[in-house]
C-alpha cells in the first residue's frame, strides 16, 4: 500500500462486507481512490473517467478492511470492485483526521439446512442425530454473480466433528454427517475471481458460518442372546503390472487350445460360425489373411497333396497369429472375464484396466523401436552394438533399398512367440504322436509286431480321409523326428523320452537342475497356499520369490539354438495330429467310450489306442493338463522380469494368480506318475526329481505285471 509523506494529510479506512445477516467481511476486494469531482471549481465540466487522476488502490484484508494513510486533505471518490461493481462514494479528508467508508456488496449467501424424509422430500431442519446426514444447501441471492464472478465454493467443518460428502459438481450442496453430539460449526468459503481481472491478483473470499445441532441417537435396550459374527479375510496385496502380463499369457495359451483351433478350422473350411465377440473373434480375419499369404508360399514336393497343404497352411497361420502378444486392438484381453478371474484370486484390479496397465506401465521402450517386455529390454541392453532391423530376407526385393543383413528382428523383439516345448513333451508322453504313428503304419499295411492289435482292424471307415492320410505320410520327411524333439526337451528342461527310438541319446547341453528347481517351486507354492488360506497369519512369499528366480535363470540358459523355431514347429505338427484324430472317421475306426466327457474330441481316440496297444492306462487328459498348465507356468517364469526382483509382492501375486495352474499341474503329475509334489517333506528331504519318463516306465511295468 502506497504512503504519501505530507504534513497536511489524513487517513481513510475502508471496510467491504456482504449483505448477509451478520455483514460478513470480504477479503480481496479492490478499493481505488480517485480525485473526486468536488475538487473542481463550481460550474466546471466534469472530467471523463479517463481524465480522472488515480491516487491509490488497495485490496481488503481478511477482515474486509484496507487503510490509506498520508492522503492529502481534499475530496476524493472511492470505488470498489467486489463480487459486484459497487457504487462509488465521496469522502472528505481533513488534515490529521481519519475518514471511514463502508461498502456493502449486495451478495447474500445463506446456508440452508434441510432433512430428507422417507419419501426423499427435503424439509427445513437444523437438528439431526450423530451419524444421520443433513443436507446443507448454499443459497446465493444473485445467480449471475454465481455464474460470472464466483469461482468455487468450499465447505469445512472447523471442529472436525463431522464428515462432508459432496452431492453436486459445483459444491452447492453437501451431506453433513456429525460424528459427535453438540453444536457443530460449518463454514462455507465463497471464492471469487480476482477483482482486478488479472490472474496474478488475489482471489476474493467471503466466509459464511453456520451451525448444526446434533444429538446422540436414541439408545434401545436389547434383551436375549446376543450373537457376534466376526469375519476375517486373507492378506490384502497391491497391484503389480506383471498381473496384466500374466493375464495375456493365460489368454494367449487358451487361444492356442485345440478347441479354439478346431473352431478356426471349421470356420475356414466348413462354414462354421465365428466365436463370441472378443479378441479371439477379432483375430479370425487376420488368421485368414495369414493363411492366404502362406498358401501361396507353401508347396509340397509330391503330387495329389493340395488338401493336406491347405490344412498345414491354415494350422501355421493359426499358430502365428495366436502365439504372440500383439501391439494393437487384437491383444489378448477380455475385460469382464479377466476382472472376474482376478476377483476370484483375491487380486486387485487396476483402475485403468489391464490393457492400459500392460501397454502403459509394464512394457518398456527400447531404442525408439516400440515397447518390449522388461526381460527382453535387459537382453537388448546387453547387445547395444547390434542394430534393429524390420525386414526379413523373404520380404527382400532386388533393386529396392534393403534393410541390414545383420541385426535383431524388431518383430521378434516386440512380439515374442509365447509357446513352451513342455506342452509338446507331455502330449508326446501321453502317446499322441505314437497313436498317429501306429495308425500311419497300419494305413501303409505295415505290421508293427507279430501280435499287432491293429492287424485285424478294418480301415475302411477312414476312406474319406485317404488323401489327407496319404499326404500326411508323404510329408513325414519334413516333420520333426522323435530324436530331434527329444534332444530339445533335454536342452530346455532336462527332460527326455524313454524307448527304443531314443536309445542312443548323447546330449551336449542339458538342464539337469530344472526338474528339481521346478518341483521345489511347486512344493513351496503348496506351503504358501496353506498359509495364505489361514486368515490369522500373513503368508511368506519370499521362498516362492527365490524359487521363481532360480527357475527363471535355468530356463533362460536353455533359450538358444532351436529355441525360436522348434517349439512352434512341434506345436503345428501336433495340432494337425489332434485335428486328424478328432475327425469323426476315427471315432468309427477305434473303439472309443462315448460316455466319457473328454474336453477335446481327439482324446478318446488316443485312450482307445493305448488300450489296444497295452500302453499306459493313465488317461491322456492328465497329460494334456500337464502340458497346458506347465506351459502357462513356465511362460510366466521365462519371460518375466525376475532376475533383480527383491520384494515378495510380485511373487505373492504370481502364486495367487496361477493357483489353479499350480494345483492342477500337481494333481495331473500325481495321476500320471504317482508322485505327489505337494506332500510335506520330512527333515532335510529333497523333492522328487526323478525323470517323468522313468516314473512312467515303472508304472507301465507295474501295470503289465498286474494284468
Amino acid at each position: 500500500m502506497k504512503t504519501i509523506e505530507d504534513s497536511s494529510a489524513g487517513t481513510i479506512t475502508v471496510q467491504v462486507t456482504g449483505n448477509c445477516e451478520d455483514k460478513r467481511p470480504i477479503r480481496g476486494a479492490l478499493v481505488t481512490i480517485e480525485k473526486g469531482y468536488a475538487m473542481e471549481k463550481p460550474g466546471a465540466a466534469k472530467k471523463s473517467a479517463q481524465a480522472r487522476e488515480l491516487f491509490q488502490s488497495a485490496y481488503t484484508d481478511k477482515n474486509g478492511c484496507c487503510v490509506f494513510t498520508g492522503v492529502p486533505a481534499g475530496t476524493y471518490t472511492l470505488s470498489c470492485k467486489s463480487f459486484n461493481d459497487l457504487d462509488p462514494k465521496t469522502v472528505v479528508v481533513e488534515c490529521g483526521c481519519t475518514s471511514s467508508v463502508c461498502f456493502e456488496d449486495p451478495i447474500n449467501v445463506k446456508i440452508n439446512p434441510k432433512k430428507a424424509l422417507a419419501d426423499c422430500t427435503l424439509i427445513d431442519c437444523n437438528q439431526t442425530t450423530v451419524g444421520s446426514p443433513l443436507h446443507l444447501i448454499a443459497e446465493i441471492s444473485d445467480e449471475n454473480v454465481m455464474k460470472n464472478r464466483i469461482s468455487k465454493l468450499r465447505w469445512r467443518a472447523p471442529d472436525g466433528k463431522a464428515t462432508l460428502t459432496l452431492v453436486d459438481a459445483d459444491n452447492r450442496e453437501i451431506l453433513f454427517t456429525p460424528t459427535e453430539a453438540g453444536i457443530n460449526r460449518i463454514l462455507l468459503s465463497v471464492t471469487g475471481l480476482p477483482a482486478d481481472g488479472e490472474a496474478s491478483g488475489p482471489e476474493m473470499e467471503m466466509d459464511v458460518p453456520g451451525t448444526v445441532n446434533s444429538e446422540d441417537p436414541p439408545r434401545q435396550a436389547i434383551s436375549g442372546e446376543i450373537k457376534t459374527i466376526t469375519t476375517m479375510t486373507r492378506t490384502e496385496t497391491s497391484f503389480t503390472e506383471d498381473t496384466a502380463f500374466w493375464t495375456a499369457i493365460r489368454n494367449s495359451t487358451d487361444a492356442l487350445s485345440f478347441n479354439k483351433y478346431l473352431s478356426f478350422m471349421d470356420w475356414i473350411f466348413c462354414g462354421g460360425k465365428l466365436p463370441a465377440p472378443g479378441f479371439e473373434a477379432n483375430r479370425f480375419p487376420l488368421k485368414d489373411s495369414e493363411y492366404r499369404k502362406l498358401i501361396s508360399r507353401r508347396f509340397l514336393s509330391f503330387t495329389d497333396s493340395d488338401t493336406y497343404r491347405v490344412v498345414k497352411a491354415a494350422t501355421e497361420a493359426f499358430v502365428m497369429v495366436n502365439c504372440g502378444v500383439l501391439q494393437d486392438e487384437l491383444q489378448p484381453f477380455d475385460t469382464d472375464s479377466d476382472n472376474a478371474y482376478l476377483d476370484r484370486r483375491d487380486l486387485p484390479i487396476p483402475q485403468n484396466g489391464l490393457r492400459n496397465a500392460f501397454n502403459n506401465d509394464y512394457l518398456v521402450g527400447v531404442d525408439g523401436n516400440g515397447d518390449v517386455l522388461p526381460y527382453l529390454a535387459i537382453i537388448r541392453r546387453k547387445l547395444p552394438d547390434i542394430p534393429i532391423k524390420s525386414g526379413t530376407f523373404e520380404d527382400a526385393v532386388p533393386g529396392r533399398e534393403l534393410d541390414n543383413c545383420f541385426g535383431l528382428l524388431q518383430e521378434k523383439l516386440a512380439n515374442p512367440c509365447f509357446l513352451e516345448l513342455i506342452w509338446s513333451y507331455w502330449h508326446e508322453e501321453g502317446m499322441l504322436v505314437q497313436t498317429m504313428n501306429a495308425l500311419s503304419r497300419r494305413f501303409q499295411n505295415i505290421r508293427s509286431s507279430m501280435q499287432d492289435p491293429l492287424a485285424n482292424l478294418e480301415m475302411d471307415p477312414l476312406r474319406p480321409l485317404n488323401n489327407l492320410l496319404w499326404s500326411y505320410i508323404q510329408d513325414e520327411q519334413h516333420r520333426l523326428t522323435i530324436s530331434r524333439r527329444n534332444y530339445e526337451y533335454d536342452h530346455h528342461y532336462g527332460l527326455r523320452l524313454e524307448g527304443k527310438a531314443v536309445q542312443d541319446f548323447r546330449p551336449v547341453d542339458t538342464r539337469s537342475k530344472f526338474l528339481e528347481a521346478f518341483h521345489h517351486l511347486l512344493r513351496l507354492c503348496t506351503v504358501f497356499y496353506k498359509q495364505d488360506d489361514d486368515t490369522t497369519v500373513k503368508a511368506d512369499a519370499f521362498p516362492v520369490l527365490n524359487a521363481l528366480k532360480e527357475v527363471h535363470l535355468i530356463l533362460s540358459q536353455g533359450a538358444h539354438n532351436q529355441f525360436g523355431d522348434l517349439p512352434s514347429t512341434a506345436r503345428i505338427e501336433m495340432l494337425m495330429q489332434q485335428w486328424l484324430l478328432a475327425r469323426p472317421e476315427f471315432r468309427e475306426l477305434l473303439p472309443t467310450r462315448i460316455m466319457v466327457a473328454y474336453p477335446e474330441p481327439w482324446m478318446d481316440r488316443v485312450d482307445a489306442m493305448k488300450k489296444l496297444q497295452g500302453w499306459t492306462d493313465t488317461s491322456v487328459l492328465h497329460f494334456r493338463n500337464l502340458g497346458m498348465f506347465g506351459e502357462q507356468l513356465l511362460l510366466s517364469i521365462r519371460w518375466g522380469h525376475w532376475s533383480d526382483e527383491f520384494e515378495p509382492v510380485k511373487a505373492l501375486n504370481w502364486a495367487r494368480f496361477f493357483r489353479p495352474q499350480v494345483q492342477g499341474y500337481i494333481h495331473a503329475y500325481r495321476a500320471a506318475t504317482g508322485v505327489d509334489l505337494s506332500a510335506d517333506p520330512t527333515v532335510n528331504a529333497r523333492v522328487d526329481s526323478t525323470l517323468p519318463s522313468v516314473l512312467l516306465q515303472k508304472r507301465l511295468a507295474s501295470q503289465q505285471r498286474a494284468s
